[in-house]
């Protein structure tokens, strides 16, 4: 079996991501999922395996893009139990995210009309309740790039990681309690460069243990954000606060209520989750077999060992 070559010796990797939910359902009821990655530069789709169950009629199940640019697939779900699940092989950059500290920031009148709407505070963004704060803090940092840096750098250190959020929770609120799950840090890193001017949109994908000691507590879908600097969007991770391998975007939005794995028109309750995103060097899906894989499976810790890049960092 070949191996894969180390960082800088190979342009690309493969990951093989996915998730399986079960929903419960009291009556029909309409739901929404944006859950299905696109490709994009440095994001190849090699095979993915979309299945639902029980299979519903061709007219009560669709596809479709919404204005953010995510797929959305809408169904009418039957009552009763409902399992949908995808399996995905993806190529993706064998090296980590970019870092380009000379970046610099744009004025607010050079921005492009396109992203002008990333600069306004939305349902889980407050950034205005947190401008004088940013400004104080921040204000002084030249450069976009390392003004997004402190931000990050100070989330990191000001945030501990622990649930004290709910799905309610806004970018201020998971701020001041001080606790935060990805989805708050990413929220309140979109705040506050939002705060400062800074075009940001908030991003949910996988992100894969590869290069990292391996996570064994159940895998989650992840979430960071971009920031619009130099012509481009740009990757920033205030949990890990640290350039990672083998993302893989799904959905980008103003927050979390445009980029919801979910959405149920109803009575529903998940009773089951699973997800999971590492290194393989399959070429093709597996048949199901006994079902779908645990993250972080064997394959993947070996191969992320040896890369020979483990270092003392964690993802979560």
């Amino acid at each position: 079996m070949t191996l894969p070559a180390p960082i800088g010796a190979t342009e690309t990797i493969r990951v093989r991501a996915g998730f399986e939910l079960h929903f419960e359902l009291t009556a029909p009821t309409p739901m929404m999922f944006i859950v299905e990655p696109l490709e994009r530069p440095g994001q190849r789709i090699l095979a993915a395996r979309k299945r639902i169950v029980p299979q519903l009629p061709l007219l009560e199940t669709t596809s479709y893009q919404d204005m953010m640019g995510n797929v959305v697939w809408r169904m009418l779900a039957p009552a009763g139990r409902l399992e949908v699940s995808h399996d995905l092989l993806v190529e993706v950059s064998a090296n980590p995210d970019p870092v380009m500290p000379n970046l610099p920031k744009a004025r607010v009148e050079d921005l492009p009309s396109e992203v002008l709407h990333y600069l306004l505070p939305s349902r889980y963004v407050d950034s205005d309740l947190l401008s004088g704060e940013a400004w104080q803090m921040f204000g002084h940092i030249q450069g976009g790039w390392a003004q997004v840096q402190a931000v990050c750098d100070h989330l990191q250190a000001t945030l501990q990681y622990g649930a004290g959020s709910t799905s309610a929770t806004t970018a201020r609120e998971s701020y001041q309690s001080g606790y935060a799950v990805c989805r708050d840090f990413a929220h309140a890193g979109v705040a506050f460069c939002r705060a400062l001017n800074l075009p940001a949109r908030y991003v949910c994908g996988y992100l894969a243990d590869i290069d990292v000691p391996p996570d064994f507590r159940p895998m989650d879908f992840h979430a960071w954000f971009e920031v619009w600097l130099d012509g481009a969007w740009r990757t920033f991770d205030a949990r890990h606060n640290f350039p990672r391998t083998g993302r893989i975007l799904i959905a980008t939005g103003r927050d979390a209520a445009d980029t919801a794995f979910n959405t149920a028109f109803g009575s529903t309750r998940l009773a089951h989750m699973k997800v999971w995103a590492d290194l393989t060097e399959i070429s093709e899906l597996p048949l199901l077999g006994d079902g779908y894989p645990r993250s972080p499976t064997q394959e993947g810790i070996r191969l992320s060992e040896e890369r020979g890049r483990i270092g003392q960092i964690f993802r979560r």
